[in-house]
């Protein structure tokens, strides 16, 4: 009976290393590596727009952050993934929308941060269809460095810079209160 139950236990903690979550019927893994730094699904949830889903969100963190000025301040590895689940999302109406969500993190004030603004733009710059997937990493000694699809598409220096970015889910105003719930797990 004792070896029943271990092999149980086992079991169970073998399969949960194989985890994932699935929201808006994408599956998101539970775990993701920055180069040596492993982080866990702090939480998801959906970028609706209209009463639609437009993309699934998750945020990756080493350890669980639930307050919003936390996961924008913190000089930490983290990533935001993005999973487009609309075939309504664009180049142009993402651009429009990153736009925004700068304006929105800044109050208004994008100037100082103009260059890097429109670089991190570019990067959405190449047709965006259903099922892309794009992968924000924060890592101290890099800066945001960006994925479609698992390919790179370039890297943005300073935290100054991933604050005003993540700003855009977790600031005062984020492009969507539920999905940053979602993300900190509240």
């Amino acid at each position: 009976m004792k070896t029943g139950f271990f092999m149980i236990v086992a079991f169970l903690v073998a399969t949960s290393s194989f985890a994932q979550t699935e929201i808006a019927g994408i599956v998101l893994p539970n775990t993701f590596e920055i180069g040596e730094t492993q982080l866990s699904l702090n939480g998801a949830g959906v970028r609706e727009k209209y009463w639609m889903d437009m993309y699934a969100g998750g945020l990756y963190t080493a350890e669980k952050m639930n307050v919003a000025q936390n996961v924008r301040n913190a000089d930490v590895p983290m990533l935001i993934k993005l999973h487009i689940v609309s075939g309504l999302i664009s180049s142009d109406k993402m651009s429009s929308s990153v736009e925004d969500g700068f304006e929105n993190s800044t109050g208004g004030n994008t100037e100082p941060f103009r260059a890097k603004i429109d670089k991190f733009k570019s990067f959405f710059s190449e047709e965006i269809t259903k099922n892309d997937v794009f992968d924000i990493t924060y890592t101290p000694a890099t800066g945001v460095v960006v994925f479609k699809n698992y390919k790179e598409l370039g890297t943005i220096e300073g935290l100054d810079f991933k604050k005003v970015l993540f700003g855009i889910w977790f600031g005062e105003k984020p492009a969507d209160k539920d999905l940053m719930k979602g993300m900190l797990n509240q």
